[in-house]
């Protein structure tokens, strides 16, 4: 196939995943269910694994929406693109105010899903670096799903909205932290001799990366981006998607997720005197790259490689994925937050793998870790993590919402 007519399928598969979660989120929106929910199940319904095989190319016979690297590249910016706009609603003083509760929130919410994946699958049989692999897949929160309906409810400024962001933020930190170190180990063999200077040193370094970021985000990129220097039009919009896409280009590099990068220059310039101009310019983009980001996440599963043992697998691991979340961020929110509802609310909301999860499983396939099975368990894990979140999200806040109209009407 030349180069000409695979673009040309790319511009395509992007046009139809783009129209269908457009169309879906049109429809899950009229009735009443939360729009990125509509624009996962456009990807999974419109996906290479469903009807998407039978739209073939006329000369390959292949479909013409195959989520190859380029597509992928699309979803990722997506990822980028969301936590800039999550970035953009919590300045730093904010984020800082709330530092002990989103830390130890953060870090329970990895330590535990780590630590209860790593001993269920070790008694399932699996060897040590299988288990760690699944229990790194377990830790990472994907909020991008959350944060959309917190934004549908009018809800993203409430505490346990800013709680959910900048616990996540730290979650997804360590989340690469443990990733870096269980890839460090390079074979099974190696874990005979773990150094646990070595593994203390890597954990350093990465979190010493996301510090240097944050610090240069605060400090330097809001007196960089300013009206003073930036006069013509659509300057000030330009320097800032760059700052952030370098942000997140950066992060990569250092072994951090990019969105990480992203969401840091976000929080930068949420304090600045040009946050209106960029926060318009920044949602228009938003409303073409969060639902092409969702369509994507769905298009990606694969239901044929699903059998009764993964089915069962799938069942236990979704279990801990879900258990683990509400345990290890809902009840510190809840002391956090003195109340139990918010408290929950933020169990719920880092419930959702997405990006992160993925990563970790096709690190895990490509490494040799993991075999098809257990890649394709935690792809499913991902995938019902992601589609249950919004709906048991927006379900609470109904019941809340609901709550408070009874009780204003029993006092009228």
């Amino acid at each position: 196939m030349s180069a000409d007519a695979h673009f040309i399928e790319i511009i395509i598969a992007v046009g139809i995943l783009l129209a269908s979660a457009k169309l879906m989120g049109e429809l899950f929106s009229r009735i009443k269910l939360p729009i990125v929910l509509g624009e996962l199940l456009a990807g999974m319904i419109i996906g290479p694994f469903a009807l998407g095989a039978f739209l073939l190319h006329p000369d390959t016979g292949e479909s013409i929406l195959q989520i190859g690297p380029e597509i992928r590249t699309l979803g990722e910016i997506g990822a980028i693109v969301i936590l800039f706009m999550a970035g953009l609603e919590m300045t730093p003083k904010e984020f800082l105010r709330g530092g002990k509760a989103s830390f130890t929130v953060g870090t329970l919410g990895v330590v535990v899903p780590f630590f209860a994946g790593l001993l269920v699958f070790q008694a399932f049989g699996f060897d040590a670096l299988q288990a760690m692999m699944i229990a790194t897949a377990l830790t990472a929160t994907s909020i991008a799903i959350s944060i959309q309906v917190l934004k549908e409810f009018n809800k993203i400024k409430t505490p346990e909205a800013r709680l959910i962001i900048a616990a996540a933020v730290v979650d997804d930190i360590l989340a690469i932290a443990v990733l870096s170190v269980v890839t460090s180990f390079g074979g099974a063999e190696a874990l005979d001799n773990i150094d646990l200077v070595d593994v203390t040193f890597t954990i350093l370094k990465v979190l010493g990366f996301f510090a240097a970021i944050l610090i240069g985000a605060i400090y330097i990129i809001p007196k960089v981006i300013t009206p003073r220097i930036w006069k013509s039009t659509g300057s000030v919009e330009g320097i800032a998607t760059a700052s952030f896409f370098g942000a997140a280009a950066i992060a990569g590099m250092l072994g951090l997720s990019p969105i990480v990068g992203a969401f840091a220059v976000g929080m930068a310039l949420s304090a600045t005197k040009v946050f209106e101009k960029i926060e318009n310019f920044i949602s228009r983009i938003g409303l073409i790259f969060a639902p092409l980001f969702f369509a994507i996440i769905g298009a990606q599963v694969d239901f044929r490689t699903v059998n009764l043992d993964v089915l069962m697998l799938s069942a236990v691991v979704i279990a801990i994925a879900i258990a683990t979340k509400l345990f290890g961020c809902g009840l510190p929110a809840m002391l956090f937050l003195k109340n139990k509802a918010a408290g929950m609310r933020v169990g719920i909301g880092m419930i959702s793998r997405g990006e992160v999860g993925l990563i970790v499983a096709g690190v895990g396939l490509s490494s040799g870790v993991l075999t098809g099975d257990v890649y394709t368990t935690i792809v499913l894990m991902v995938a019902v993590t992601t589609i249950i979140t919004p709906i048991w999200l927006k379900m609470d806040y109904r019941r809340e919402i609901t709550k408070d109209v009874n009780e204003s009407k029993s006092k009228e």
